[in-house]
């Protein structure tokens, strides 16, 4: 069955779903959760603390769930029929938008939605490491925010949008599927544009920017071959482009920018990597000791070793080359992110310890902390653990 033959008669629409989806999404956020999974005859979950928990015990039928989605896409709903999921954003009021999916599954549709605050992040308060302040003022090249799913590398960037449009006279353009937080002029010009219904693609959208006169270009997602070599193109022409990947640190985002186009091209992209590459965010949401969760962050900056390392196929020795980097350059690995999250009472040992990339090394780093070593003039010990804030 055609999704374009299908239509939805709002007049008929009662919106009583929409009413007990906003109740649903009230008691995440009472929670403090991140994501509200709503399933065909299954209760209503929710992540919180990055666990999935019971939001209600109520329990939405097949009907139940078709309805929503008609109330929720209603001119679109025959899109879900065609293409079986759909992305968009839901306002639930002044404080919280929702990016939204609805899809097909065996048992009936399901939705997700991941809470969106409408007060935009700066990087203060999330708590990232001063050193991204200075992606905030790149004249042009090339900075990745990278981690799985539900890491927080929209919110990140987010942050650094929001600084730049504070503090610098450009003109932005965000390519994003959907537009999660909305970012008004300040001493920028910000155009978004969202897919699907301001543009087809983000490999077209991209291309498109480059003749609308920006200076800082935001992409939602790598994606595809087409968009990675459209956005290196756009940073090698002059413009600072901002961009996410689905990759778990610096070393394996690297890898997978080159090994994504065919072999006889390999070489030619890395000339234009090392060249253009900026910076590499990756990062991690760990749990805090208080309450919520906070990002232990992989912080790569380009320098001439990083250079060498790509143009090299050395790959498996940049978290070396970010570790070795933490005094002059300020770059950090995860596991001297979590480190520093222990040190500062923010995380506990054990959730460090289930973070970490390298376990053996981490815990002996902090073994010898606990340890401490002795001033021979007092007996003192320094390195004692800082209490809980």
């Amino acid at each position: 069955m055609s999704g374009a033959n299908i239509e939805v008669d709002v007049k008929n629409l009662t919106f009583e779903m929409t009413k007990r989806l906003k109740v649903y999404l009230a008691k995440l956020i009472e929670k403090k959760g991140s994501d509200l999974h709503i399933k065909t005859n299954s209760t209503v979950k929710g992540r919180v603390m990055g666990d999935i928990v019971q939001i209600s015990p109520d329990i939405l039928l097949k009907e139940d769930t078709i309805m929503l989605a008609k109330e929720l896409l209603r001119g679109r709903f025959g899109e879900l029929v065609e293409k079986k999921s759909v992305d968009f954003t839901f306002k639930l009021n002044e404080y919280y938008n929702f990016r939204a999916n609805i899809f097909f599954q065996m048992d009936g549709i399901s939705c997700v939605f991941r809470a969106i605050p409408t007060k935009l992040p700066t990087i203060k308060s999330l708590g990232l490491p001063d050193i991204v302040h200075d992606f905030c003022f790149l004249q042009r090249g090339l900075v990745l925010v990278t981690g799985p799913t539900g890491s927080g590398k929209t919110t990140t960037l987010a942050s650094i949008i929001n600084e730049i449009n504070k503090k610098r006279n450009k003109h932005i353009i965000t390519i994003e599927d959907p537009i999660e937080f909305v970012f008004k002029d300040d001493k920028c010009i910000v155009n978004q544009r969202a897919i699907g219904q301001d543009a087809l693609n983000f490999s077209d959208a991209l291309r498109a920017a480059l003749r609308e006169d920006p200076d800082i270009i935001l992409v939602g997602e790598l994606r595809d071959m087409e968009t990675i070599e459209t956005a290196i193109h756009a940073a090698e022409t002059g413009h600072l482009v901002l961009s996410t990947l689905h990759t778990m640190d610096a070393k394996e985002t690297i890898g997978r920018l080159i090994n994504i186009f065919p072999g006889n091209e390999q070489n030619r992209i890395k000339l234009s990597l090392a060249s253009v590459l900026q910076g590499v965010l990756s990062q991690r949401l760990v749990k805090r000791v208080d309450e919520g969760r906070t990002a232990a962050v992989e912080i790569l900056i380009k320098n001439a070793r990083i250079e060498s390392l790509i143009l090299e196929d050395r790959e498996n020795e940049i978290p070396d080359a970010i570790r070795d980097g933490k005094v002059t350059y300020k770059t950090q690995t995860f596991d001297q992110a979590l480190f520093e999250l222990y040190k500062e009472g923010v995380i506990t040992q054990k959730e460090a310890y289930l973070n970490a990339t390298n376990r053996n090394d981490l815990k002996l780093q902090m073994n010898i902390y606990e340890d401490g070593k002795t001033d021979t003039s007092g007996g003192l010990k320094i390195g004692i653990k800082k209490p809980v804030r």
